[in-house]
């Protein structure tokens, strides 16, 4: 029998009214959601009821999206289903290391608000990503290698086969953009509130890491296959570690996925808002592989997918 992988969807899964059922439905959810509204009372007015242009800020987003994943999670455990090995896409990490126990929902929270915060001071730069389908990474690297000019740019995601995202400088972002149609790629600017996962976001690493310093981490229960490294880790300094170069490096969630396979993984639950990650390991997984491919983010899903790995 092959191991279970629970994965968690990043800040681009946020949307209004994500998780509410679940939380409405479930006391284990609600139970975490109540420290996450706690701290943030904000946050349960915009998830429940918007505005989306205020939920989508970096500041608000992080926190809440972490905060459903995590209610999703503690949903799931209660049900007494857990996984043999955790990842999240880039903000979707914090919650897989709740999941593996090396952070408590308190700790992540509150490292991921610091996050938050020095990565929405640091978009003062305007900057944007744009979504590259239809290319080879290594076609898509060598387009922005080849570009001219002082402006930043950077493979932020290397998502799926097919699939890339760059980031840098929103004038470039758009400028570059003709480049890929003519090798014969799909664009698509994503609305995002900077240069995620590129060096623009480097004048927030050093405001983040003293939180990410004092961060009480413990040795993880299961591994956790990191963003950075698309390597599996346990240790709690090797984890700390890994969030240390997440902001400005890129995710590398394909290699991610590849991992899991390699590791034993069959089943992939996505714990949280959407299925956008389960779309991406679709991608990934070679034709010939049989895998499950399961969703929590609210009751009924919660109810298959608790079905599915009793059955």
């Amino acid at each position: 029998m092959g191991k279970i992988a629970f994965v968690f969807p990043g800040q681009g899964a946020a949307t209004v009214g994500m998780g509410q059922a679940l939380i409405a439905s479930d006391p284990a959810a609600a139970a975490v959601w109540q420290v996450v509204t706690a701290a943030l009372p904000q946050l349960d007015q915009l998830c429940r009821e918007g505005p989306l242009e205020r939920l989508v800020e970096t500041v608000n987003a992080q926190p809440a999206l972490f905060g459903v994943d995590c209610a999703c999670l503690a949903a799931l455990q209660a049900a007494g289903v857990a996984p043999d090995v955790v990842a999240g896409h880039s903000l979707g990490e914090y919650a897989a290391l709740v999941a593996a126990e090396a952070l408590d929902v308190a700790a992540g929270l509150s490292l991921v608000r610091a996050r938050a915060e020095a990565m929405q001071r640091a978009c003062a730069r305007p900057g944007g990503m744009l979504a590259v389908s239809g290319l080879t990474a290594e076609q898509v690297e060598a387009i922005v290698a080849a570009w001219n000019g002082d402006a930043v740019l950077a493979v932020a995601n290397y998502n799926a086969p097919g699939q890339t995202v760059i980031s840098g400088d929103a004038a470039a972002i758009r400028a570059i953009a003709p480049a890929f149609e003519q090798a014969g790629a799909r664009v698509t600017e994503l609305v995002v509130g900077g240069a995620f996962h590129s060096p623009l976001m480097a004048p927030g690493e050093p405001e983040f890491w003293p939180a990410l310093a004092a961060a009480p981490f413990r040795d993880a229960r299961v591994p956790v296959v990191s963003n950075t490294t698309a390597r599996p880790a346990t240790d709690a300094e090797v984890l700390r570690a890994a969030l240390r170069s997440q902001m400005t490096g890129s995710v590398r969630w394909q290699q991610s996925v590849e991992t899991l396979l390699a590791l034993g993984v069959d089943t992939f639950v996505e714990v949280g808002p959407g299925r956008t990650l389960l779309g991406l390991i679709r991608r990934t997984v070679p034709r010939e592989a049989r895998v499950r491919l399961l969703n929590v983010e609210d009751p009924p899903s919660l109810e298959r997918t608790v079905a599915a790995l009793r059955g």
